[in-house]
């Protein structure tokens, strides 16, 4: 997936509730880049925060009508310093991209493809898809391994079922699964579902600070510390600080909940973002923006019908590295 703004990492400011540990991050709306602009909604990164562990983008969107939408059509694009996650909960993706790999997104399914030092890929909603609606985020590569080689892992997750919901573990390890896929900084993705008037308590690490994307649902989020839990809203983010060994998640409403839940050991770099590019510098980024234009340095998508997405025009003021809020 790509951006479309010039510096991803200046949206609206968080709101932090009262409470010791839980910060809510409000969804804003973002148009996807290419001929058609597909909505979705943006909760990191954002000015309130810019990392949790190495997760620095996530996007939710849906549930869209294909039939009224057109449904997603993002053309060949770059990314550099980046590892793209896709986890879908309808509808199908097909990703070509210029490793050479032609495989498809289903619901249920992890697609990790790392950029590394430069990749370039394509997404696009199939014929068959009726509904679209899952999520997409980024996690940074640090400093030892942001030039890596080009890669691609494909994982199905079984359902772990837990007193009061499912869990299907894509990434890291929880509720006593573990993902194969390799990551290169500690790190968790988990799909949550919660039972209507239920609770599930999920042992983590403390080291991690943690963040629930809720899909849909009457949710609360709580650590070890909160005497009740946070409320957290449909496409909103609520985040957890490091120090937790519990994490409790509530339904209160009458139908199951579906959530996201990441987490990571703090991301302790400092990073530059802007378009699909992560950089060190500024110098950086202007390199990957020169290289996607000549043509050289990503490659190559092949099958894509049509032509590949142009960069947007650097920012007239110079690119600002960002870390970690602590």
């Amino acid at each position: 997936m790509t951006t479309t703004g010039t510096n991803p990492a200046e949206p609206h400011a968080g709101t932090r509730e009262a409470g010791p540990r839980v910060e809510i991050l409000p969804a804003r709306d973002v148009p996807l880049g290419g001929p058609r602009a597909m909505t979705v909604r943006r909760t990191l990164p954002q000015r309130a925060r810019t990392l949790i562990g190495a997760w620095c983008f996530v996007d939710h969107y849906g549930p869209d009508d294909v039939a009224d939408t057109g449904g997603m059509d993002v053309a060949p694009h770059p990314h550099t310093g980046l590892q793209t996650v896709s986890w879908l909960f309808s509808g199908e993706i097909e990703h070509r991209d210029s490793l050479g790999v032609h495989a498809f997104v289903r619901p249920g399914e992890l697609n990790l493809m790392t950029g590394g030092h430069g990749i370039s890929h394509s997404e696009v909603s199939t014929p068959v898809t009726t509904v679209l609606h899952g999520v997409q985020l980024w996690v940074a590569l640090p400093e030892q391994h942001r030039h890596t080689a080009r890669d691609f892992h494909h994982h199905a997750p079984r359902p772990v079922a837990l007193d009061g919901g499912e869990a299907r573990v894509f990434l890291g390890t929880l509720a006593g699964d573990t993902s194969p896929v390799p990551t290169f900084t500690p790190l968790l993705g988990a799909e949550l579902t919660v039972h209507p008037h239920s609770t599930i308590a999920l042992t983590v690490d403390p080291a991690f600070e943690h963040a629930l994307l809720v899909d849909r649902g009457d949710v609360t989020l709580a650590g070890d510390v909160e005497r009740a839990g946070t409320p957290v809203r449909p496409a909103a983010l609520g985040y957890l600080a490091p120090g937790s060994t519990t994490i409790t998640v509530t339904n209160t409403g009458d139908e199951p909940a579906r959530t996201v839940l990441i987490g990571g050991t703090p991301f302790e770099e400092e990073i530059v973002m802007w378009w699909n590019f992560i950089g060190r510098s500024g110098d950086e980024i202007v390199q990957a923006r020169n290289d996607w234009e000549k043509g050289s340095r990503f490659g190559e998508v092949h099958g894509y019908d049509g032509g590949r997405l142009p960069a947007p025009e650097l920012p007239s003021i110079p690119l600002k590295a960002r870390g970690r809020v602590r």
